[in-house]
């Protein structure tokens, strides 16, 4: 017998992303973790019917807490092939075993099964059309390239 009768909710495909990004910026050990800055330089979105570009300029801001996990918060803007600008708060937590922690901090390529990746991206654009995004959840999975992560985003319905 359920207790709620609210709805289950259900994942319905926004976009897939392939973002460039730079070599870290290492700032170092703080108390916290390894606190580490990489540059967004550019990239490609392609959604149902749609395609954007992510703009250069963006960051991804990562603490490395252990040898498992590491929380990640981007920022960064798509511009999509209407002109509509949309800007992207991503916070998102990659674990997985510390030999496979390792690499990813090293940059090296790994296997995307060995990594826990998920994100719960925020939408905000001044798009007319565009507006709806406003005011919906998504949730994403990732994979972290040496060069690029490559993430698929879902409405949350």
């Amino acid at each position: 017998m359920s207790l709620s009768s609210a709805p289950d909710p259900k994942l319905h495909f926004f976009a897939e992303l392939a973002v460039q990004v730079d070599k870290p910026i290492e700032v170092g050990r703080t108390p916290r973790g390894l606190r580490r800055m990489i540059s967004i330089l550019g990239g490609q979105v392609r959604g149902d019917g749609w395609t954007a570009r992510v703009l250069p300029g963006g960051a991804d801001y990562q603490l490395v807490i252990g040898d498992t996990l590491a929380e990640l918060q981007a920022h960064y803007v798509l511009e999509t092939d209407a002109g509509d600008l949309v800007y992207v708060r991503n916070q998102a937590i990659r674990s997985a075993p510390p030999e496979v922690t390792a690499k990813l901090v090293r940059g090296e390529p790994v296997d995307p099964s060995l990594v826990y990746f998920r994100c719960a991206p925020t939408l905000e654009t001044a798009s007319k059309a565009l507006g709806w995004i406003n005011e919906r959840l998504f949730v994403g999975t990732g994979v972290r390239k040496p060069a690029q992560v490559e993430m698929k985003f879902f409405l949350l319905d």
